[in-house]
């Protein structure tokens, strides 16, 4: 039992009563998202792409967080949560929850979010709304594009009940026959076709500014399907038709030990994702009792599982509007800056020569994710370089970090290693394709420890100059993929500092042979002493404060739900110590709590970037330093992941950090939102003082104007 003594009173750190529940505080995170659907200051399609954004959220939320606590309960598990509850208390927590969340994503979709889009020219139409005209073009093209891709499957004697796969949406159909009897039968609706069709395509009025935008109509693929059903079942009643959605449990676990091969077995996983127990089947208000009861009986679901929705059930595939090309109805588009030292030209190896004059940092995606493709294409061509690694953990389609890899080996001979973690989720296909790619073209590549996910972003370039031998080095808080590059807020550095290039040697020696290393130089790694080191870090605050020295903690993150960090942190409260948390997602400490965390603040900013980048500050009583990596506060980071922390050694970069960072998020006004103690999130109070600050914009700009200069 942890206790903390404050005023004469004895406070037990680890009462569940001062922490929030896990799953819960990342269902307020989706809310917190669905808060930026809401603003009206932000462009329409942007306000739709957030939409559909929470409702792709809580897909993965019920096939994760719930199908584990699922998993759970069905196996008797009685482990408590960090705020005392089961698995069957979350699970009754959750639904309560998620259901008025997703309620109210479909009721600001009906209410504001569809007239908005309406007076814009952007028409979802109801089928039955449609003219003569109209449903005799999108009829003809149903028999044409869509009734060719249907299979129909009844439910009756010799026609069990089919599999209903993962996030499929489905019709559920009652038929009845010649003889009067009525029928069950399913149409699955073709995930390979747009969920929204379109009707058609008007040159629209004139605007006031002179332009003349097109309308854009459309309506929902699963109505055209149940409005031409007869086609599918001839000769037979349609008596009603409803749409359902399953979502199955999707959080498996590959038993490492028993696999031969680890690329087969997760292969195998991938397929049997589909066949996870649904924990979410999504239904209309108005589907009859008699078919629910049916889908709940064939789907061998707990009836609690039912989430009753106005339609449209699934509101992620409305990014695909989001294409439209309609730019006034976006946010306006910016040129990702050069950091000055990187602003050079000149031959191929003045990047070499940039990086050997002082560590240079990169902030995505104000800056460009171009200089770490270059730096791989560079490596990958220069006759000096000897040898490539880097770990590789989302890296998406059509990478051009992996076609350097491949280019390294394949036409100028490096040596290349590549640690690929195939047990990244949801992205295990890509993963997989990618290292038998790279494996046929002679790389040599692993995939991780037995046990640990391999999270860390790290590059080794190995080049030799002269008689020497020279390490480069490129870490990052984000993955190294160039899409979300430009979409997650992500800090990288390239450097050629001695221990650091030592230690990331030691790293993919760790990662890819056998090694019992017990420490580093420079970086925090985990599970070896990363969770030591910020624990000592913050200790070391404590001390600070109560010998009199200065003393703050500054810490951003994209989750905090460690018990060890969080009891420490309202030890480092309790001792005076000015505590700010920018945490994006979830945070399971409770700020404000008298004697025990009325010094710590914990701020969140979602906004247009998706907050990724790890920022540790540490006072260190007027000598700061800064950690920045892939490891966030939580157990599996700490504990069950090889995570990367690396030191920012320049003081001005410190400086740097520290002002035109850290500090600009916690006076953000717009976007920041304040957790309470009770888990809520409130918008900053006006301080009367002229437009507030979003932290968002304000880097955008400030970035322009470096990269002008």
């Amino acid at each position: 039992m942890a206790a903390n003594s404050q005023n004469g009173k004895t406070y037990n750190l680890g009462h569940p009563t001062y922490y929030i529940n896990r799953e819960l505080g990342l269902l307020e995170f989706q809310q917190r998202v669905l808060e930026e659907a809401q603003d009206a200051s932000n462009p329409l399609l942007e306000r739709l792409k957030f939409l559909s954004i929470v409702d792709s959220n809580m897909d993965e939320f019920f096939m994760v967080r719930v199908g584990g606590l699922t998993m759970q309960k069905e196996a008797g598990v009685v482990k408590l949560s960090i705020d005392g509850k089961t698995p069957a208390e979350q699970l009754a927590a959750i639904r309560k929850v998620a259901q008025k969340l997703l309620r109210n994503t479909r009721d600001f979709w009906a209410q504001e979010l569809k007239p908005a889009l309406d007076e814009a020219g952007i028409h979802i139409l109801e089928y039955q709304d449609l003219s003569s005209k109209e449903k005799e073009n999108i009829d003809a093209y149903f028999e044409e594009g869509i009734f060719p891709v249907l299979t129909p499957l009844a439910v009756g004697p010799g026609h069990p009940f089919p599999h209903i796969s993962n996030l499929s949406l489905n019709l559920a159909i009652l038929i009845r026959d010649q003889d009067g009897q009525e029928h069950f039968a399913r149409v699955k609706v073709p995930a390979s076709l747009p969920r929204l069709l379109p009707v058609k395509r008007s040159s629209g009025s004139v605007r006031k500014d002179g332009t003349v935008p097109h309308n854009h109509y459309f309506v929902w693929i699963e109505q055209v399907i149940a409005a031409n059903l007869k086609s599918l079942f001839p000769g037979m009643e349609i008596v009603s038709a409803h749409p359902f959605h399953v979502t199955r449990n999707a959080d498996f676990e590959i038993q490492e030990l028993e696999a031969d091969d680890l690329l087969e077995t997760m292969t195998e996983g991938v397929r049997q994702r589909r066949f996870g127990t649904v924990v979410r089947l999504a239904v209309p208000e108005e589907m009859p009792e008699l078919m629910l009861d049916l889908l709940i009986q064939n789907l061998e679901m707990d009836a609690n599982d039912i989430y009753l929705l106005n339609s449209p059930l699934e509101l992620g595939d409305l990014m695909q509007l989001y294409s439209i090309d309609r730019y006034d109805l976006k946010f306006k588009p910016f040129i990702p800056s050069t950091p000055p030292a990187l602003q050079f030209t000149g031959k191929d190896g003045t990047l070499f020569t940039a990086i050997r004059r002082g560590n240079i940092f990169l902030h995505h995606p104000y800056d460009s994710f171009d200089p770490v493709v270059n730096f791989l294409n560079l490596a990958a061509r220069d006759p000096n370089v000897l040898a490539i690694k880097q770990t590789l953990y989302r890296v998406g389609k059509n990478s051009p970090v992996v076609r350097s890899l491949l280019n390294a080996r394949r036409e100028h001979g490096k040596q290349v290693a590549a640690l690929v973690e195939l047990k990244a989720r949801f992205d295990e296909e890509s993963n997989i394709s990618w290292a038998r790619l790279l494996e046929e073209e002679g790389v040599h590549v692993t995939y991780g420890l037995l046990g640990l996910k391999t999270h860390s972003k790290i590059t080794l370039v190995v080049r030799k100059e002269g008689d020497n031998i020279r390490r480069y080095i490129h870490l990052g808080t984000g993955n190294y993929n160039h899409v979300t590059a430009n979409i997650y807020e992500d800090i990288g550095m390239f450097t050629v500092d001695e221990d650091i290039g030592a230690d990331a040697t030691d790293l993919f020696n760790y990662l890819t042979g056998y090694s019992a290393k017990t420490d580093f130089r420079k970086l925090l790694v985990a599970p070896i002493n990363l969770r030591d080191r910020i624990e000592s870090m913050i200790r070391r605050e404590i001390a600070n404060q109560k010998k009199g020295k200065e003393s703050r903690l500054i810490l951003k993150m994209n989750a905090l739900t460690d018990k060890g960090i969080i009891k420490l942190l309202y030890e480092a409260s309790s001792a005076g110590v000015p505590v700010d948390l920018i945490v994006r997602g979830i945070c399971c400490l409770r700020p404000g709590i008298k004697g025990i965390s009325e010094n710590i603040r914990v701020v969140s900013v979602v906004g247009r970037f998706l907050e990724h980048s790890r920022i540790y500050y540490f006072h260190n009583a007027g000598k700061p330093e800064i950690y920045m990596g892939s490891a966030d506060m939580m157990p599996r980071n700490l504990d069950k992941r090889v995570e990367v922390l690396y030191p920012v050694t320049d003081p001005d970069a410190i400086a740097d950090i520290r002002a035109n960072v850290l500090d600009v998020y916690l006076t953000d006004g717009l976007k920041a939102r304040w957790m309470q103690s009770d888990g809520n999130y409130e918008r900053p109070k006006s301080n009367g003082k002229g437009d507030p600050l979003a932290v968002q914009s304000w880097l955008i700009q400030r970035h322009q104007t470096m990269g002008e200069n």
